[in-house]
């Protein structure tokens, strides 16, 4: 299996891979083909994909925050079971962005994450694709040592409709031994990430106050 980043939309695995998410996430979390143009470009996001026998069965999206020490994973995607795409890519994923942090001198001090709760909202089914079941994918979460971060999260829709995505947690997988995480890294983080969206729902901007008043988040088991 080969781990290859693609650049631009005319990259015919792009193609490939945006009706991979397409197949498996609902409409609102999958951002318009040419709407993804500048983002393949942008040097600090990377989107790899995983690609077996000239086909792409799996694909990743992250990004480093170098003034934060911290990234985020947008998402994984697993196409296929059986062929250990999951490892692959979180493996692969590592690798980089503690080669990406090392080059700007820095040692990586966690990666955020956006994770369904299966036992808030069950209807979906991600393509039938049982790897990518929400109930699997948060154990697969929990063993790889993400935790959840104890408040309310919403998220603005990829629409960019003004409309929140409920039904999620955000959580954060810890480089070090930590139970908590500073709320004005978070609200830096989230604020920064969400930047392209220029219609924020109110109950995100809701929470994004509440978290300015906190010193702290804790973080909790799944």
């Amino acid at each position: 299996m080969d781990y290859r980043r693609i650049t631009g939309i005319e990259d015919p695995l792009f193609r490939q891979m945006h009706q991979l998410m397409q197949n498996v996430f609902p409409t609102e979390e999958v951002l318009e083909f040419d709407l993804w143009k500048e983002p393949l470009e942008d040097p600090g996001i990377r989107v790899f994909v995983a690609v077996h026998d000239g086909k792409v069965v799996g694909a990743t999206e992250y990004r480093y925050y170098e003034d934060f020490n911290v990234a985020m994973t947008d998402f994984t995607i697993i196409g296929a079971a059986g062929l250990g795409i999951g490892p692959f890519l979180a493996r692969k994923r590592l690798e980089d962005l503690q080669s990406w942090a090392a080059n700007k001198g820095n040692q990586l001090s966690g990666m955020f994450a956006e994770i369904y709760d299966p036992y808030r909202v069950e209807h979906y089914e991600f393509g039938g694709i049982k790897p990518m079941d929400p109930y699997v994918r948060r154990e697969v979460l929990s063993h790889l040592g993400y935790q959840r971060l104890d408040f309310p999260y919403v998220h603005p829709s990829w629409n960019n409709d003004g409309e929140a995505v409920e039904g999620l947690d955000l959580c954060f997988l810890p480089m070090a031994d930590q139970n908590e995480l500073p709320a004005d890294l978070i609200v830096n983080f989230l604020t920064r990430y969400y930047t392209v969206l220029s219609n924020k729902p109110k109950a995100w901007l809701d929470m994004i106050e509440d978290l300015r008043a906190k010193e702290t988040v804790a973080l909790l088991p799944f």
